[in-house]
């Protein structure tokens, strides 16, 4: 595991940062915390940026892309194999 972590077996001493966000990202942040089970903001901040650190090969384009395909699966706006094959004019082999 990386050095960011607050498991207690670290040498490294905690320290506080302060951020500023606004309100509105901010209650999405504590909707999203909390939605997935973390125990505070905290913990859920430091897991996302300890993510981030570790596995940072996913860019902000590839990200936006990911959600946007997310969201139209979920708006049912997708599409067969075979009509995406047809639209961006790749074949199977």
């Amino acid at each position: 595991m990386s050095g960011a972590t607050t498991d207690g077996d670290s040498e490294d001493d905690i320290v506080t940062v302060n951020f500023k966000t606004t309100e509105s990202f901010l209650e999405e942040i504590d909707e999203t915390w909390q939605g997935r089970g973390f125990n505070s903001r905290s913990e859920f901040i430091r897991y996302t940026l300890r993510d981030a650190v570790e596995f940072p090969t996913f860019d902000r384009d590839e990200l936006i892309a990911l959600l946007t395909a997310e969201e139209s699966s979920r708006e049912e706006e997708t599409m067969t194999a075979e009509e995406a094959r047809e639209r961006f004019g790749t074949d199977d082999e």
